[in-house]
């Protein structure tokens, strides 16, 4: 099989523009310095595999930055205009040939062996998904050997509908694999239980 690629969707770590329903809760300086913990997790365990990596930035301007938390070594792409099904779709369009995956930076569970564990899985399948415990998803990849032109169409995000409204933009002849089930850091419970800050 073609080496894959792992695409992580990051934003430009500030303040009030980041995990904003998180920083109505806790303090939107707070939920930034949060986004950027998760980022640096989630890109060293990007780094650690048999594949490509590269970075998805938003705004298109934050291509250019080159802060600790982001290596300046990765490749990157703007993830450009739209909802996220329509960026999703442009970075799966813009990767290098053979399979990947995207995934966000905001599942601190996630590790390589899940990468792998999506790879492998797309060896026979057209689609995986890791599912999130909100209805959501960690992580969507495609083996890109067919098209799926309507993918992400209609998609309620940020609701707990996203994972089963994204299967039913597939194919109806695709074969979709799923992963493990991942808790990922949307509000300040999600905080406490994975006991990423104190609760001073």
């Amino acid at each position: 099989m073609r080496r894959g690629t792992v695409i992580v969707f990051v934003k430009a770590p500030v303040a009030g523009r980041v995990k904003t329903r998180l920083g109505a809760e806790i303090g939107y300086g707070r939920a930034a310095a949060l986004f950027r913990v998760l980022t640096q997790r989630t890109i060293a365990e990007s780094l650690k595999g048999e594949w490509d990596a590269m970075l998805a930035v938003d705004p298109p301007g934050a291509v250019h930055i080159t802060a600790r938390f982001w290596p300046a070594h990765m490749p990157r792409m703007a993830q450009g205009p739209g909802d996220l099904g329509a960026r999703m779709a442009r970075a799966f369009e813009k990767a290098p040939p053979g399979p990947a995956v995207i995934i966000g930076a905001d599942a601190p569970g996630l590790r390589a062996r899940h990468l792998r564990g999506a790879f492998r899985a797309l060896n026979g399948a057209d689609a995986v998904f890791g599912p999130a415990e909100d209805g959501g998803y960690w992580l969507v990849g495609l083996n890109r050997r067919r098209s799926s032109p309507d993918l992400f169409n209609g998609v309620r995000w940020s609701t707990k509908h996203a994972l089963a409204d994204t299967l039913k933009t597939l194919p109806a002849s695709f074969d979709a694999a799923m992963l493990e089930t991942l808790r990922d850091v949307d509000e300040a419970a999600d905080m406490k239980s994975l006991s990423l800050f104190s609760s001073a």
